[in-house]
């Protein structure tokens, strides 16, 4: 029987991302195998991925004190993290576990747990490649990403560019120790539920700050929306646009022809399954999961040669120079105005999207903590 003691710090961070679901995934396939044992330390959570699985504490009488705080909108987040906190200390003196599974990168841990082997997932080098983004960072990824590099057992790369960027910045890491796996498809289209869109849209979804560039997108995309009223540029999450986003599309007088929407977990399929295509301008990914969801509905996607975005999207994906708007206009004109294209590259990126089976990474995953024990 292998114990793994998972921790809870991404979960307290994020309501909604990558990084939580990749790790509710992963856990929730080994948590179902017999010779596995897994501790997470939460009674209840607010991220959309965690609450909904069987990995939480089961606490009668905590979860009926939570409910009645949260039923008179009493905050319970500080109390819970306490609760939290409590529990993996108790663990850690008791120290009846084999593997340590740290899921962000606060190295709080490590004044704990002795001799006890840990396995760092590394999702992105985009702190240490882009620092001018980064320059008021309250969890201090740099220097501490670099502690838990230094001292993990093991290494979990989502991609290989990745880990050739770790071993860019890590150039004495042995390369052994870094193991790739990819991340697999969570979405899925129900077509029971009913979403409110629009007949003709492009798709930008999630954060659309600085890397991500966003207003690029925008720029480039003025002269089509200008010649096209019908068409439309949703941005999907992220939240709502923000003044300055707002005045930047105005000064465009598109106003109307570009939205946010917000969706819930179960809608984001609806959204890329009637797209007439999904753009991803972003200059840096570590993996890119917007990419693989987009394939796997079938939608056709625009995007950058950046970071690992050939790697994941292959020949399923349309590339465009991510310096040149025109470029990018071209590259969406061409989509627009090419029905059969559309549906050649959605057919690519449906084949393409199958190589990405959480099934399989979470069987990867396994192999590497075993190794790791060993």
């Amino acid at each position: 029987m292998m114990k793994i003691l998972l921790d809870p710090q991404i979960f307290y961070q994020q309501t909604y991302g990558g990084i939580s679901r990749y790790y509710t995934e992963i856990f929730s396939i080994l948590s179902k195998k017999n010779d596995i044992d897994i501790f997470l330390p939460i009674y209840q959570s607010d991220n959309a991925y965690i609450k909904n699985t069987t990995l939480l504490v089961e606490n009668k009488n905590l979860n009926i004190l939570l409910n009645i705080l949260n039923f008179f909108k009493i905050s319970t987040k500080s109390f819970r993290k306490k609760k939290s906190d409590q529990l993996i200390e108790k663990y850690f003196r008791a120290k009846d576990y084999d593997l340590f599974i740290p899921t962000y990168y606060n190295p709080y841990f490590l004044k704990f747990i002795g001799n006890k082997p840990f396995v760092l997932t590394v999702y992105d080098m985009i702190h240490e490649m882009m620092p001018q983004y980064f320059t008021d960072d309250p969890y201090n990824v740099v220097d501490n990403k670099k502690i838990l590099i230094e001292k993990a057992t093991k290494i979990i790369a989502v991609s290989h560019n990745t880990k050739k960027d770790i071993l860019t910045f890590f150039p004495s890491i042995d390369p052994e120790k870094i193991e790739v796996i990819y991340h697999g498809s969570s979405i899925v289209y129900d077509p029971k539920i009913k979403v409110d869109l629009p007949e003709n849209y492009l798709l930008y979804v999630g954060a659309r700050s600085n890397y991500k560039n966003f207003k690029f997108l925008v720029k480039a995309m003025v002269p089509i929306l200008q010649n096209n009223k019908e068409l439309m540029l949703i941005a999907a999450g992220g939240g709502a646009f923000t003044e300055e986003e707002t005045e930047f599309i105005k000064n465009f007088g598109i106003e109307k022809q570009i939205i946010q929407r917000n969706f819930r977990e179960n809608e984001l399929a609806h959204f890329y399954k009637n797209a007439v295509a999904f753009i991803f301008p972003s200059l840096y990914e570590g993996f890119g999961i917007p990419v693989v969801e987009s394939m796997a509905c079938g939608c056709p996607i625009v995007l950058t040669k950046c970071g690992s975005l050939p790697e994941i999207a292959g020949d399923a994906g349309i590339y465009f120079d991510s310096y040149s708007e025109q470029d990018l206009r071209d590259k969406i004109q061409m989509l627009l105005s090419d029905e059969k294209l559309r549906q050649c590259y959605s057919e690519k990126g449906l084949q393409h999207a199958k190589k990405y089976d959480w099934n399989e990474a979470a069987e990867q995953c396994m192999q590497v903590y075993l190794s790791s024990i060993n």
